[in-house]
């Protein structure tokens, strides 16, 4: 495979009015790009979504487990493979095993910070703790292979062991509006339903803040560092990740607006060179005099082109919604990654 092989994903999405990633005041968070207030969603927020799409999708043993319940997350999978262990025996050799690994709990059995393992990682952990081990290094060794799909992507930090890190081999941007938004607010009321006729006024009443916009969002996928980590599992990663990309939503809010949308516009490439990220397309603030969308294809578009012949490469591949439907882009996606990595071996 090629040292530089990257799967960049482009969208733009209507959603109306909403409230899906809010601030620490419950404002719909912005920010300010090409000096004009864009509506924005954090990346957080997003793989947040994403992660809980890979439970769909995946198997069980392919998906990680973010959690401080270390303790009995161990214990639980002890019992797994050994059920006739008493359970005081299970906490005795579970508390000496995350002594020997260097991992720390409180009295309750929790991590100061979320530890993230995979299915995998997990069950040998569980081994050696049966085993009695108490060598670091063993439990080192295990935390250290078989990352799973998430964990591959999104990366895993020990800040405490730096040796037990991945990197990501995946980033997403935060989303931003293509146009300026200005926020507005809905003022409701809500009717006491056991209220007497000569009760008037509401039983309760107040606002909640929203705005509607055209989102940009971009992601991409380091195909060698995902193929370091997941070998035969790269292709398929890189096809779940795209589509948990395409079809999730923060949920903010969204019992109250209802704003479930599915892009509008899907553009992916694979490059041999570097990611790019094109949301120079809308430094300029879409005007929005016959609506955001249409406009904000064409700048996207006209703003590769210029991008593809004045300075980066052209992708090798691109796959555009509309001339292909979801499902064909993701398989084309994967078929490509899958072709690379033959290609890489020689075959």
């Amino acid at each position: 495979m090629k040292n530089n092989l990257y799967v960049d994903i482009h969208v733009l999405q209507n959603v109306p009015p909403s409230c899906i990633n809010r601030d620490d005041t419950g404002s719909p968070k912005t920010a300010k790009y090409g000096g004009a207030v864009r509506s924005r969603v954090s990346s957080q927020a997003w793989k947040h979504e994403m992660r809980k799409m890979f439970k769909e999708i995946l198997s069980k043993e392919e998906v990680g487990v973010r959690t401080k319940k270390v303790t009995q997350m161990i214990a639980d999978a002890v019992k797994g493979i050994d059920s006739g262990l008493e359970d005081e025996k299970v906490n005795k050799l579970v508390s000496d095993a995350l002594k020997s690994a260097g991992i720390k709990t409180d009295k309750d059995g929790l991590s100061p910070v979320l530890m993230f393992f995979s299915a995998a990682q997990a069950q040998s952990l569980a081994r050696l703790t049966i085993h009695g081990s108490k060598d670091k290094k063993e439990y080192q060794n295990v935390l250290k292979t078989a990352p799973s799909i998430d964990m591959a992507l999104f990366g895993r930090m020990v800040a405490a062991d730096p040796s037990l890190n991945f990197d990501a081999a995946a980033q997403v941007a935060h989303a931003i509006s293509t146009h300026t938004v200005h926020n507005e607010y809905d003022y409701f009321t809500a009717v006491d339903d056991l209220s007497q006729d000569e009760e008037s006024g509401a039983g309760h009443l107040g606002t909640v803040e929203f705005n509607s916009a055209t989102l940009y969002r971009y992601a991409t996928v380091n195909i060698v560092e995902l193929q370091k980590n997941l070998g035969g599992q790269t292709a398929d990663a890189v096809k779940c990740f795209a589509e948990a990309f395409i079809k999730t939503m923060p949920t903010g809010k969204q019992n109250t607006f209802a704003n479930r949308t599915l892009p509008d516009f899907v553009y992916i490439t694979l490059r041999t060179d570097q990611p790019v990220n094109l949301v120079g397309a809308f430094e300029k603030p879409v005007s929005g005099v016959n609506g955001y969308l249409e406009e904000s294809e064409n700048r996207f578009k006209a703003y590769a082109d210029t991008m593809y012949k004045k300075f980066a490469c052209a992708p090798e591949r691109i796959w555009q919604f509309g001339e292909l439907d979801i499902l064909q882009i993701l398989e084309g996606v994967k078929s490509a990654v899958e072709e690379k990595i033959s290609e890489s071996r020689g075959e």
